[in-house]
């Protein structure tokens, strides 16, 4: 495994380039560690919408970047007391949704460090019931990559302010606060140090090796080339980051195994018209395809039934069943 240098860039735009290059464009025969903290923002999961995810007139306010990331799951908030891991690697068929695969190192480090963090629920590192770190994966052409965030001292009182928040994710939940939901990694060690002592330390646990010392992939100018016209193109783009939502006139969400999962459709005359996923779900397959086979249909389970009958659904959303899907479609509310 090498170690990317991003060369202590905090723009959420070149850092995401520099992530989606690394997937996408270095040698396949090797596998890659990336760190990188941006400054204050907002990362929307891959299928979400974003207007609904953020306070707009806080995040203008307050010159917070809003990036749309490859992955799915949900909206975070980053500022320079959040340290992000990605490894880049190949997809082997059986890592993707293999969450503790890739955080073990991370956990490993914690627990050395008198952090007692696990692994909870579908993807985020938990200290009690605190979360101190969120994970999402994303797979392409045979390379995936898998990556969090550790919340080391982030401003908590942003995140409160910067997030909404969907329902479904508390319904089954005692508590109903984002901010008492989680922690910051310094609050819980047993010694002060600061986010660039932290990260050489993982780092240094990792590789086994002094960090001087560990094997890197220096990005040459060809490739600082390509990740700012991926920048540019992809994550400086405004219809990347916002999109347009369709016209809709019914609105069925729920939480499953695999997420929540929100479909807005526009029925007009009983044809889907128009349908748009959103949701915090992980999968391989774009949705894009599942709104396909369902636009233009009827508004029918017979017909929806047909239409989805060729589609493995747990390829576009993971954990759930045919049934439950056709289900929310025509949910009662």
């Amino acid at each position: 495994m090498l170690f990317i240098d991003n060369t202590g860039i905090t723009d959420a735009f070149i850092n995401l380039a520099i992530e989606e290059y690394a997937l996408k464009h270095l040698p396949m025969d090797e596998s890659y560690l990336l760190f990188y903290i941006n400054s204050p923002s907002i990362i929307i999961g891959k299928h979400q919408n974003t207007i609904e995810e953020i306070n707009q007139e806080y995040v203008k306010d307050n010159n917070i970047q809003v990036v749309r990331r490859l992955s799915g799951g949900g909206a975070v908030y980053h500022d320079l007391g959040n340290l992000n891991f990605s490894f880049i690697t190949k997809d082997d068929g059986q890592s993707f949704h293999n969450f503790l695969k890739f955080t073990q190192p991370v956990i490993d480090y914690l627990q050395s460090m008198g952090v007692n963090a696990e692994l909870s629920g579908r993807n985020d590192l938990q200290v009690g019931e605190q979360k101190i770190s969120g994970n999402a994966q994303f797979s392409t052409r045979g390379r995936m990559f898998s990556h969090g965030t550790l919340m080391f001292n982030l401003n908590l009182d942003d995140v409160q302010a910067s997030l909404k928040v969907n329902p479904e994710k508390f319904k089954s939940k005692s508590t109903k606060s984002v901010r008492s939901r989680v922690a910051n990694i310094k609050e819980l060690l047993g010694t002060d140090m600061t986010i660039e002592e932290f990260r050489a330390g993982l780092l240094r646990s990792i590789f086994g090796m002094d960090p001087s010392e560990v094997p890197q992939y220096k990005l040459q100018q060809a490739d600082w080339d390509k990740i700012n016209e991926i920048s540019k193109e992809h994550y400086q783009n405004w219809d990347w980051n916002y999109g347009l939502s369709p016209k809709s006139n019914v609105k069925h969400t729920r939480k499953f195994p695999a997420g929540i999962i929100d479909i807005r459709m526009d029925i007009e005359d009983s044809l889907i018209k128009d349908i748009k996923i959103y949701g915090d779900f992980f999968g391989v397959g774009d949705v894009v395809d599942v709104e396909n086979a369902l636009r233009g249909k009827r508004y029918d389970e017979a017909e929806v039934r047909e239409a989805l009958a060729d589609l493995d659904l747990k390829h576009y959303f993971g954990r759930i069943e045919p049934e439950d899907f056709i289900g929310l479609v025509f949910l009662e509310e």
